[in-house]
């Protein structure tokens, strides 16, 4: 956008003329003995404008040109802040949103676990077939799962939201495999 900003500045200038002044100084003699006398030297000093007269809207379209490209340029600077913010907002929402049903799974895993012992002590009494208990167990093992598949779904989410806030990390910064596999 400087840059854009810098070309409209240029493009104005060319309305005005260029000016250039000259200046020479030396001295001559077809003596060498009289080269440092006073009446050997000379100067010449010089100036000079130059304006073009007719260039059929050229400058203005030029500066037009630089105008519209400034502001594409702002439109776009504008939309990228804009598609951040918004990356942002969306990574933090699906956080909080992932951490909500993180802790409802908790829950779920902790009466499936329940129904689980419920079921075996009912199969160890006579009172269920093994079949009920093998469905708790699956049950359990769904549910765990699925919560594995939150956390993981949590954790892209937070890299997400690094990556959306600009900001990145180390390999040292990760977490080891064993806390990755650790059970919560």
């Amino acid at each position: 956008m400087a840059q854009a900003n810098a070309l409209i500045g240029v493009g104005q200038a060319a309305y005005y003329p260029d000016i250039s002044l000259t200046a020479s100084a030396g001295t001559q003699s077809s003596d060498i003995t009289h080269l440092l006398n006073l009446s050997a030297g000379f100067w010449s000093l010089g100036t000079s404008a130059t304006e073009t007269i007719f260039d059929a809207g050229a400058r203005r379209a030029t500066v037009q040109q630089y105008k519209a490209q400034y502001n594409a340029d702002v439109a776009a600077y504008r939309q990228t802040v804009l598609n951040a913010f918004k990356e942002v907002e969306d990574y933090l929402i699906s956080s909080r949103q992932l951490a909500e049903q993180q802790q409802r799974q908790q829950l779920a895993i902790t009466s499936a676990q329940r129904y689980q012992k419920l079921a075996f002590t009912r199969y160890t009494t006579g009172v269920d077939t093994y079949l009920n208990v093998l469905t708790a167990q699956n049950s359990v093992f769904n549910s765990q799962e699925t919560e594995v598949n939150l956390r993981t779904s949590r954790m892209t989410a937070a890299v997400q939201l690094i990556a959306a806030l600009g900001g990145g990390w180390s390999a040292t910064d990760l977490p080891s495999e064993k806390d990755v596999t650790r059970k919560p």
